[in-house]
């Protein structure tokens, strides 16, 4: 009797271990934008399929896209969590708070929130480097502007936005002393008439080179529009303006998804934050196109600085427009202070909204 109910027990043990074996990984993604916003959101969603094409019928993905800040990102999250997923990524700034409230509520899921700062047993952030890129924009808008006045279409006032207007404006003021920028704030990441009535009301004060840190390629289609040249943003959008695009950075989240996805799996999964590199190949750049041999050599061996660690844009001495020392000689900005950045550098003649 006893080794009966000792095989039996034996026999439950390894049903459920073969049971759970088969079981998929349940993986969900919030979006900020439409999958088909052909910038930050389709990226994403490129690296959710990348996930499906990488693990197949072990894994199973759901992804809510247009999620509001506040409430309805919070009942998003909580709804996946509910709904049973075993890790959650959401990838937008504004959902840091609601993805931290949700992930003390639900111990056994993982948390990933892209672009934030905070962390917590269960939640770990996540983010790329793509001032890098952007950087390189800047070299190659100073080197091209005729007027001297460069421009940016961006979304919202938060670390990561003016992060990368600083070192756009501090790349192509590298090459050209007397380049000038203008910036708009349009308070959305995806709204195709008002971004490209941003970059028409820049154009028309003169800009030539039109940056964007919005999702559509509304303000690149309407600097093809103008006759001017701009940058695709978060992906490759040559189709959308091939006669403006000078290049684009381009957001490869995919290599970053499938190994947090893997470590659910095996069951390595750690809090942590996460700062994708150039030299990961994590941060791309479309092809350089519309210039001239020697801006494009430029443009490339700055990048080629920047990917094998030589070439960093936030080395001091470097002032805020305040005069406020931010970076003493030689100093080279850390993470939290990349992070933190809410200052424009020196030069930019404006004010951050709200400070």
């Amino acid at each position: 009797m006893k080794l009966l109910k000792l095989m039996a027990v034996l026999l439950s043990v390894m049903f459920f271990s073969v049971a759970h074996a088969g079981d998929k990984i349940k993986v969900g993604f919030i979006y900020v934008g439409p999958t088909g916003d052909h910038g930050w959101t389709y990226r994403h969603d490129i690296g959710r399929q990348d996930v499906e094409k990488h693990f197949g019928d072990k894994v199973e993905t759901k992804f809510i896209e247009s999620v509001k800040y506040g409430p309805d990102a919070e009942r998003a999250i909580r709804a996946m969590a509910k709904d049973g997923a075993d890790i959650i990524f959401a990838t937008s700034f504004g959902y840091m708070e609601p993805m931290l409230k949700v992930a003390k509520e639900f111990p056994n899921v993982k948390f990933e929130h892209a672009t934030g700062y905070k962390q917590s047993k269960n939640m770990s952030s996540y983010g790329l480097r793509l001032y890098q890129a952007r950087h390189v924009q800047g070299v190659i808008a100073g080197m091209m502007t005729k007027t001297n006045k460069i421009c940016y279409v961006a979304a919202f006032p938060i670390p990561e936005v003016i992060r990368e207007i600083n070192t756009y404006y501090l790349g192509a003021k590298s090459v050209n002393p007397d380049v000038d920028i203008d910036i708009v704030w349009v308070n959305t990441w995806y709204d195709p008439p008002k971004e490209a009535e941003a970059a028409k009301v820049m154009i028309a004060e003169g800009c030539d080179m039109v940056a964007q840190h919005t999702d559509s390629p509304a303000p690149l289609q309407t600097a093809e529009k103008a006759g001017v040249l701009g940058f695709g943003q978060a992906s490759n959008q040559y189709k959308f303006a091939p006669k403006a695009q000078l290049t684009a950075t381009i957001d490869n989240w995919s290599p970053y998804y499938i190994a947090k996805v893997q470590a659910v799996i095996d069951g390595s999964w750690k809090s942590g934050d996460y700062f994708g590199h150039m030299k990961d190949d994590v941060v791309q750049m479309a092809p350089f196109t519309n210039m001239p041999a020697d801006v494009a050599a430029f443009a490339g061996k700055i990048k080629e600085g920047i990917t094998n660690g030589k070439y960093f844009a936030f080395t001091g001495p470097l002032k805020d427009n305040t005069g406020k020392l931010q970076l003493k000689d030689g100093e080279i900005a850390d993470d939290a202070h990349l992070n933190s950045m809410m200052y424009y550098v020196e030069g930019i003649d404006a004010k951050v909204p709200g400070n």
